[in-house]
């Protein structure tokens, strides 16, 4: 409803159609009044128009769009709020016959001021830096996998047998370039095989800036929790740190299964009732890194591997990993929430990951610490393993140094482990 009486209120709703080169706008008083008639503003004048047309008591809504956040941060200041409405959920909009930049503008605008605006959550800086990495790097694996397929083409095309051990490995370069080929399939295959090499090198320091967020402010508070889970990497966690944000917004788990597209649809009119398949309404990088997950957690921890053999049993595998992927999720949601050990999790397994996560990170990204000293940290931290005095790592036994009671644990001064 409106803020007060259409009398009284000195409100102005403010509806922002953002394209590409240009913003249509439009404001409502509260009794729909046009006190704004629709105009267009250049996108490169949107800072001087908003500073000499927009009131403190504003409420302005935009959809969201590929530019949505950057014009955000221009009018927040400048008015009482910013709304950012859902595209899909404006159905309005979607659905008239009749659409123009002036129409959609007016129908935001009295949705802003009946209060019916599907609204989205804005995430802070952080979180929309965090999110553009991750999406960088899915581009750059995307693009790595579509060379190595047309490299893959070439062999099978002329029907090659590619040599034992990893293809694209360094030690193969010789035998990539001396394939009895045309002059002009070698020149594509040198090509691609040099993008390629770009590309590996691009994403290994994609994932070394990755490693370093993972243990800076604010996502060190919550990495451990999710790298305890099986299934869950280094990567995996930041992937759902970066789609989840503020755990904090989501009062229960199944705000959160929702969040993810994972729940199940549900259709329940008069006296017909059934249930469906998952929404798939949500992050598609959240529910896409929990099913990968769930995949690894049934292959490496026994209690996951339990629940998937009964459901297997019961609704297929598909089925199976999708709901073993929304059970993992709730534990996410769980461990994020409560700052809690894992119960299912293997105290040696988890070291182990803790001490490969300090490898990635080298001495800088663990703030001067060794990686012994940076395990027993992060062991202490979900309160699990703190018994812990050695950690198996391949052929290696490494020493993990003291709890005192009531404590972090006693950092060792004289390591050698760097």
């Amino acid at each position: 409803m409106p803020d007060a009486s259409p009398e009284q209120s000195p409100v102005r709703y403010v509806a922002l159609d953002i394209h590409q080169e240009y913003i249509v706008v439009l404001a409502l008083n509260g009794r729909k009044e046009v006190v704004m008639p629709a105009r267009s503003v250049r996108m490169d004048r949107l800072r001087a128009w908003a500073q000499a047309a927009l009131l403190p008591t504003d409420r302005v809504v935009l959809e969201a769009t590929g530019n949505t956040w950057d014009i955000y941060d221009q009018l927040e200041p400048l008015v009482r709020s910013v709304t950012v409405a859902n595209p899909n959920g404006v159905q309005p909009i979607a659905a008239s016959r009749v659409k123009t930049d002036r129409r959609d503008a007016r129908v935001l605008a009295e949705l802003l001021l009946v209060d019916m605006i599907p609204e989205v959550w804005v995430p802070p800086h952080h979180v929309r830096e965090l999110r553009s990495l991750v999406a960088h790097r899915r581009r750059q694996v995307q693009e790595r996998t579509r060379l190595r397929n047309r490299l893959h083409a070439v062999l099978l095309r002329h029907n090659l047998a590619p040599p034992g051990g990893e293809l694209f490995s360094q030690k193969q370069r010789s035998w990539w370039l001396n394939l009895p080929l045309s002059d002009i399939e070698c020149l594509r295959v040198r090509q691609d095989l040099e993008q390629h090499d770009f590309l590996c090198t691009a994403i290994a320091a994609t994932e070394t800036q990755l490693g370093l967020l993972s243990n800076s402010a604010p996502w060190a508070d919550a990495a451990p929790f999710l790298l305890q889970l099986p299934g869950v990497g280094l990567l995996t966690a930041m992937v759902l740190l970066s789609a989840i944000g503020d755990i904090t917004r989501f009062p229960n788990a199944d705000k959160l299964v929702g969040y993810a597209g994972l729940g199940a649809s549900v259709h329940s009119s008069g006296k017909t009732q059934y249930g469906g398949p998952i929404t798939k309404r949500g992050r598609r990088e959240l529910r896409t890194a929990l099913v990968e997950a769930a995949w690894t957690a049934i292959g490496t921890n026994p209690f996951w591997a339990a629940e998937f053999a009964k459901l297997e049993h019961r609704i297929g595998r598909k089925k199976a990993i999708v709901a073993v992927a929304r059970k993992l999720l709730v534990v996410v949601w769980h461990v994020l929430t409560d700052h809690a050990a894992d119960r299912h999790a293997s105290p040696e397994k988890v070291a182990r990951k803790f001490y490969q996560w300090a490898h990635k990170l080298t001495r800088v990204g663990r703030h001067g610490l060794t990686s012994p000293d940076f395990v027993a940290r992060q062991l202490t931290r979900v309160r699990l393993g703190t018994d812990l005095t050695t950690l198996r790592y391949g052929r290696r036994t490494v020493r993990l140094p003291a709890v005192l009671p009531g404590t972090l644990r006693v950092p060792r001064k004289n390591s050698r482990d760097k």
